[in-house]
């Protein structure tokens, strides 16, 4: 398999092979630009776009008066019928049309027509296009931007509305070697705004990245641009950023976002891989830049560090440094964009999306996008989406808990695709069949690109083949999620079910195999069993083996695997557990045990008492917990450990009005701002900690800024985050050799 025959499947990467794509831009009503880097050179071509919409009944549209062309469809879905229009300004006439005389709006459930409403993702589809055909990661030009800014004094975090909180420095570093920072003691803040848009025009980058740059560095350089009267021509047509309020959907979380858009160039957040990562790993502290970046190796040995709050201080006095610190920051980005973003390089050569929609598309939505444009290329009707029924989900228990020894973690290769496979499950309205072949395609797909990764001996192929195993591997489980949605088109709630029933009779029959066996089942996650192997397991290849003979007693196409083996497991309660493995290293999952709603110190302490239990060493929790109480009561706990940081979401004075009407209870960061005689906005974060004497206080009338603790005179409520941490004790206490 050469490296690019992946490329070969039409309905996996689209049907037109045109290489280099790194942007298509609508630049009228029926023409689209396109930026094609084509060997390392940039050029640009306008080509016709007929924008479409799909209707059920060709009737809806006897009475619209403007031009348009209609296709019958073949198949019996309920979308019948293709509608191409001369330009786009008719398409929304004939929606408008449409809403009118049907009463239902495009995002109406089961409304009898379909409008797209980004013209790049219809143009997409029609023509069977995607980005970055051809071209490796490297070939597409990066220029990472970070900005640090000035506070006002009394304050803890910069306001771009604060005319004192001037931007200070602003490093831009690109992926080609170039490196530079702008920094306000050489010119005035409306230069350094003016000299940042030559450079992005002067560069030219496809892309445009940054650690939080959506909700902070853009969103503050836009402001103080505003009140510079300042214009950013950073689009390649000389176009300023257009700026919206968005967001979206990462597992469980809604993330609210800033969105900006730069003509012919795509914005990426850093932060927003970080997130994707953490759905599936669950092991990251924090998504700040610099915890990230010593998470996965990525921190040079002389990198310079400032703290927020002395970043004024360090550019009066130590300019050099933070001018390093400035430039450490946008080179961890880039490393972090380096590795984090290779897949979602890969999904945009798949799917029919901008390389920055990407980032903000649901699995589900890629995938739906690959049925409509298969189906559009071969002409065949589309089916409405299909109601969700209730169903159950996957099989999840626990047998044992509290710390258990020599664990084995066994699961199911991708439990429910394979079992869609192995049962031939399809939706219901995969008229063309090709759901179960196009998984089938990707799932041996992934296996020969894991092959590769472990064959080839440069390190730019292996990176580029564990990248695409791993963006085979999420499309690859995400078909199941798309079955059970509601808004998709070939979703099959009924079929959902069905697969999850089928997937809980497979883990009964293994739960009963390993018992038969001998074994002690610890804990089930929905496709794989954490069991203490019977006697006479002692070893990583004899356990192996065991969980062989237990794939074998499955039908043909249900694989289970031996997905590791740990010294020790403390097991919680259902998808709460922490295990610890031959190396030493703790894993720890479920919100449970590592929730990030808490004070650090009591994550801290969590995770200390747990490795505490993990190595068999439960007796010395009370020494710990002694310890941290001591702390507590001889005030040498950093404030750090015990504040909390909070975001004022609304302006204090639309606080107080909901206060009055009693629609909101008092909180302490709205009441520490109210009462500071300064301007906080919304926006405006604010660290505080808690006062006091008495363990069960109002906070919010028992607080103090962060900023203005004094180690010199502590005054903060020892009782009260004694009890926090009694509490959490309490928690776990029955998992304790002796009551502390």
């Amino acid at each position: 398999m050469t490296r690019f025959a992946f490329e070969q499947n039409e309905i996996l990467f689209g049907e037109d092979p045109t290489p280099g794509i790194v942007a298509v831009e609508s630049v009228s009503s029926n023409m689209m630009r396109l930026f094609l880097r084509q060997s390392g050179q940039l050029a640009q071509r306008d080509e016709t776009f007929t924008p479409f919409l799909l209707i059920e009944e060709a009737r809806l549209l006897q009475d619209f008066k403007e031009s348009y062309r209609v296709e019958p469809l073949a198949s019996s879905n309920a979308f019948k019928f293709l509608v191409l229009f001369e330009h786009w300004g008719v398409l929304e006439k004939a929606r408008d049309h449409l809403r009118k005389i049907t009463g239902a709006s495009a995002s109406s459930p089961a409304t009898p027509y379909l409008y797209l409403a980004d013209p790049v993702h219809q143009y997409l589809l029609l023509s069977g296009r995607t980005f970055f055909k051809g071209m490796a990661f490297k070939d597409l030009h990066r220029l990472a931007i970070d900005i640090e800014t000035g506070c006002a004094p009394g304050f803890e975090f910069s306001n771009p509305q604060r005319e004192e909180d001037r931007i200070l420095s602003i490093a831009v570093m690109d992926n080609r070697g170039y490196a530079e920072v702008l920094f306000g003691n050489d010119m005035s803040e409306k230069q350094m705004l003016r000299t940042l848009g030559e450079k992005i025009t002067q560069l030219d980058p496809d892309v445009v990245e940054g650690h939080n740059l959506f909700n902070f560095d853009l969103e503050y350089i836009v402001a103080r641009a505003r009140m510079h009267g300042v214009k950013l021509h950073w689009g390649r047509d000389g176009s300023q950023p257009r700026i919206r309020k968005s967001r979206f959907t990462v597992a469980e979380r809604i993330i609210d976002f800033t969105r900006v858009d730069i003509f012919g160039r795509h914005v990426v957040d850093t932060m927003f891989l970080l997130q994707y990562y953490d759905v599936t790993a669950r092991e990251l502290e924090s998504y700040g830049l610099k915890s990230a970046a010593l998470h996965f190796g990525l921190t040079d040995e002389d990198r310079t560090y400032v703290d927020g709050d002395k970043i004024q201080w360090t550019y009066e006095h130590d300019p050099d440094a933070l001018k390093r610190y400035n430039l450490d920051d946008v080179r961890e980005t880039l490393a972090l964009s380096e590795l984090l973003g290779y897949p979602f390089f890969l999904q945009a050569q798949i799917f029919p999306f901008s390389y920055q929609n990407i980032f903000v598309r649901g699995n589900a939505t890629k995938i739906n996008a690959l049925f409509l444009r298969e189906y559009l290329r071969r002409r065949t009707s589309i089916p409405q989406p299909m109601a969700r029924g209730d169903f159950e989900g996957g099989y999840t228990d626990v047998f044992v808990e509290g710390v258990v020894k020599n664990v084995v973690h066994c699961d199911v290769a991708s439990l429910y695709p394979s079992v869609m496979l192995s049962f031939s499950l399809k939706p219901a309205g995969d008229s063309l069949n090709i759901f179960l072949p196009l998984l089938r395609d990707l799932r041996a797909f992934r296996l020969e690109a894991k092959r590769k990764a472990h064959e080839v001996t440069s390190a730019h192929d292996r990176e580029y083949f564990q990248a695409l195993q791993q963006t085979f591997k999420i499309l690859i489980n995400s078909f199941y999620g798309y079955l059970g949605t509601t808004l998709h088109h070939f979703s099959d709630p009924g079929l959902a079910a069905e697969v999850t029933r089928r997937g809980r009779e497979i883990i009964r029959k293994m739960l009963e195999w390993l018992k038969n066996e001998g074994a002690t089942p610890v804990e089930i996650d929905t496709d794989g069993i954490y069991f203490v192997p019977p006697p006479g397991v002692a070893t990583e290849e004899q356990a192996g083996l065991l969980v062989a003979r237990l794939s074998q007693s499955l039908r043909e196409g249900i694989e289970v695997e031996m997905d590791g083996r740990y010294a020790s497991m403390f097991s919680y309660k259902k998808k709460n557990y922490a295990l610890l493995d031959a190396s030493g290293i703790v894993t720890i999952r479920g919100s449970g045990l590592r929730s990030r709603g808490i004070e650090k110190y009591l994550r801290e302490f969590l995770a200390a008492m747990i490795r505490l239990l993990l190595e068999g060493r439960g007796e010395e929790a009370n020494q710990l917990y002694q310890g941290f109480n001591e702390r507590l009561k001889q005030h040498q706990m950093d404030i750090a450990l015990l504040a909390k940081t909070e975001t004022l979401t609304e302006s204090p004075e639309n606080y107080q009005q909901k206060i009055k009407a009693k629609k909101r209870n008092r909180a302490a960061a709205y009441e520490l701002a109210l009462g500071s005689g300064r301007d906080f906005r919304a926006g405006d974060q604010v660290s505080y900690y808690v006062t006091g004497s008495d363990k069960k206080v109002r906070v919010f009338e028992n607080c103090k800024f962060a900023s203005s603790y004094d180690s010199g005179h502590p005054d903060e409520n020892v009782t009260y985050y004694q009890a926090k941490l009694l509490d959490l004790v309490k928690k776990f206490q029955e998992f304790l050799p002796a009551k502390l």
